[in-house]
């Protein structure tokens, strides 16, 4: 049974609230710093204080007991009470911190993500850019943004690898390639450097391509490629529901894997623990 006078350790419970919000005991332990054993002794802990089971563990799933979903929001109010306490004892300015992320790494999980981050960090401010991966490594080197996700598109090695992803040719599934004629493409404007790695297989293998869209984002891509206007190289996260990976089909050439990296710089040990929390999120969503 709990005991109802016994209070409650903050860093516990944001640990459930992170193993809740990432649906694993491995991320959670990343974005804490910690090992997923201390990350489960916490639970545990937490579980014996409350008398209840907050969680549902098997090999494949993390998902919140009825208990868990009940606790869960009154979790993240005390973990925002906190900070507003911290912060007013210090007479804190709000902490902002400035994120560029690659339209072609946001993808449809980005919702989700920021989230996570605003659920681990409730006072941040946080600003958030979405621009190609070469605009945004050269602010990051300005120290203009704090951190940027962005594809590694050079022989640069420093930044953390978050994931090695893979592309391949997408278009709708009513779409028909005219044998002989030029490989019809919606891409983003260069120098976009998918779009570069794209023509270039195109190129090496002999395809003559056509451009027949040029996109302000990979969102209006995904539209075009709905529309039956082209193919796009894509990822197959950020491919539109319903299209189809036709590179089997037309015999297109695969298309090179690419690493989607983070760097970051952080100004005080606040915004280090909330960058670990923004790479952890990221691990997650891309390697699903």
């Amino acid at each position: 049974m709990s005991e109802p006078g016994k209070p409650l350790d903050i860093d516990t419970v944001q640990a459930f609230v992170l193993i809740a919000d990432f649906a694993s005991f491995t991320r959670a332990a990343q974005a804490l710093d910690t090992s997923q054993a201390a990350i489960s002794l916490k639970l545990k802990r937490l579980e014996e204080r409350l008398g209840q089971r907050l969680l549902e563990r098997t090999p494949r799933h993390v998902r919140l007991t009825p208990a868990g979903a009940r606790f869960s929001q009154a979790a993240r109010e005390l973990l925002r009470a906190h900070e507003r306490a911290l912060g007013e004892l210090h007479n804190s300015a709000p902490r902002r911190l400035q994120v560029g992320i690659s339209d072609h790494v946001a993808g449809p999980d980005l919702p989700q993500l920021l989230q996570h981050i605003a659920s681990y960090d409730p006072l941040l401010l946080l600003e958030v850019h979405i621009d190609s991966s070469r605009e945004l490594t050269a602010r990051f080197d300005r120290a203009e943004l704090d951190a940027v996700i962005v594809r590694n598109e050079g022989a640069r090695n420093d930044g953390e690898v978050l994931v090695v992803e893979s592309f391949a040719w997408f278009a709708a599934a009513t779409w028909q390639h005219t044998h002989g004629s030029p490989l019809r493409l919606a891409t983003l404007a260069a120098p976009c450097g998918v779009r570069q790695l794209a023509v270039q297989a195109l190129d090496a293998a002999g395809w003559p391509w056509v451009e027949v869209f040029i996109g302000g984002g990979v969102m209006a891509v995904g539209a075009a490629v709905s529309a039956g206007l082209g193919v796009a190289a894509l990822a197959s996260r950020v491919a539109p529901a319903g299209a189809q990976d036709v590179t089997e089909r037309l015999g297109l050439p695969r298309l090179p894997v690419s690493e989607v990296v983070l760097h970051a710089r952080a100004t005080d040990e606040r915004s280090a623990d909330t960058l670990r929390a923004l790479s952890a999120a990221f691990r997650g969503a891309l390697l699903r």
